[in-house]
């Protein structure tokens, strides 16, 4: 590879699938402290994630954006490596089937005989589905696509 930019070498991978594997210039994580941007030579640590968006700036300059639901997150050096419970390519996601999803987890949330195991699942589902709605928006927003 010929840039004179460092870059930092980044791996997303859940139980089904390696979602991303690639040289970055930065990336943003959601993590249970709080979103963190990590350029190359951050400090190495290991967070917990949260549900959100993670957003990446490409050697190229473009931005790739993943919706991710819980795992973790370690930082070395110049590499990230993120264990997933779910992460998908904004690219790939169907904003009609998010949406889909969603209203029918809400109707469910709305079921008289749920306990709290059952309703903590249900938002759970919801939390995921605006993930994947976020990141979807953001990645049109980022790359100008209407």
């Amino acid at each position: 590879m010929s840039t004179d930019k460092k870059t930092i070498k980044f791996e997303i991978v859940t139980p089904e699938r390696i979602v991303l594997k690639e040289e970055v210039l930065q990336a943003s994580v959601p993590t249970q402290s709080g979103e963190i941007t990590v350029l190359p030579d951050h400090i190495p640590l290991v967070a917990i994630l949260r549900t959100g968006v993670i957003e990446l700036k490409k050697i190229s300059g473009e931005n790739e954006v993943i919706s991710v639901s819980g795992g973790f997150v370690e930082v070395m050096k110049n590499k990230i490596v993120i264990l997933a419970d779910t992460a998908e390519l904004a690219v790939e996601l169907d904003e009609a089937r998010i949406e889909e999803a969603k209203k029918k987890a809400e109707e469910m949330k709305k079921w008289k005989d749920i306990d709290a195991a059952q309703f903590a699942e249900i938002s759970g589902l919801i939390e995921k589905q605006l993930a994947r709605s976020k990141a979807v928006k953001r990645w049109r927003n980022l790359n100008n696509i209407k």
